[in-house]
Formats: structure tokens, C-alpha cells, sequence
């Protein structure tokens, strides 16, 4: 089986042919950087992708405080990450890096605070 796919671990952006059979990669062809190869390797057998969202903020000028997860997640799992995030609150003082959810929805990553918020 084959498959193209774009490499998004650098700026290059190259297009990269990938072979596999019985969910092993064979050949990656079209990679300029040892990246595309992982990268290849890893999204033909096991997609995983960062999640960014926000969540309401109390207590600080801000609204709502951005967050992410610590580390890429299954690509299957994003929807149900970012369903359990409605209607999460967290009170000000948040720094950057502060946990906000532990093992989110059992991918062993937690969501983080991405900006500092004082409180009022």
C-alpha cells in the first residue's frame, strides 16, 4: 500500500511517498531531513497530534487562558479531549506550565496553562 503525505516536522513541507505493508512502513521516499522519515514512521503507524483550547479564567482580566496538552496525543483522542474541556473554570494566579487537567482523558499527558495570569 502507498500513501502521500506532507511532512510538517520542518518548514520544508516535503510531499513524502510512503510504502508500508501489514502496518509497517517499507520505504519513505521524498524527505529532504531525517524528520520526514520519523515522521513518516509515526503518522503511517501511530498518528499523534498536540491539542490547543482554552478554558474560562476567574479571578484575572482575562476571560479565558489558553492551555495544551504536555505532549502529542493519539489523533484519535482529540475529540474526546477537547469535549471533556467544556465548562472546566480555573481561578487566577496561573503561571505557564501549570497543570490544568492531570492524564487528560487517559492519554498520560496533562493539559498546561500556555500564559501567566495574575490575580485581581
Amino acid at each position: 500500500m502507498e500513501r502521500e503525505i506532507t511532512c510538517i516536522s520542518c518548514p520544508m513541507g516535503c510531499l513524502l511517498n510512503v510504502k508500508f505493508n501489514e502496518g509497517k512502513v517499507q520505504e519513505v521516499t521524498g524527505a529532504a531531513c531525517k524528520k520526514g522519515h520519523t515522521y513518516a514512521q509515526l503518522e503511517c503507524t501511530n498518528p499523534t497530534r498536540m491539542v490547543t483550547s482554552t478554558v474560562t479564567l476567574i479571578g484575572s482580566p482575562l476571560c479565558r487562558m489558553p492551555i495544551k496538552t504536555e505532549r502529542a496525543i493519539p489523533k484519535g483522542k482529540i475529540a474526546e479531549v477537547v469535549r471533556s474541556l467544556k465548562g472546566i473554570e480555573i481561578t487566577a494566579p496561573v503561571a505557564i506550565g501549570d497543570i490544568v487537567v492531570e492524564n487528560i482523558c487517559g492519554t498520560g499527558t496533562h493539559m498546561i496553562a500556555t500564559r501567566n495570569a495574575p490575580a485581581v
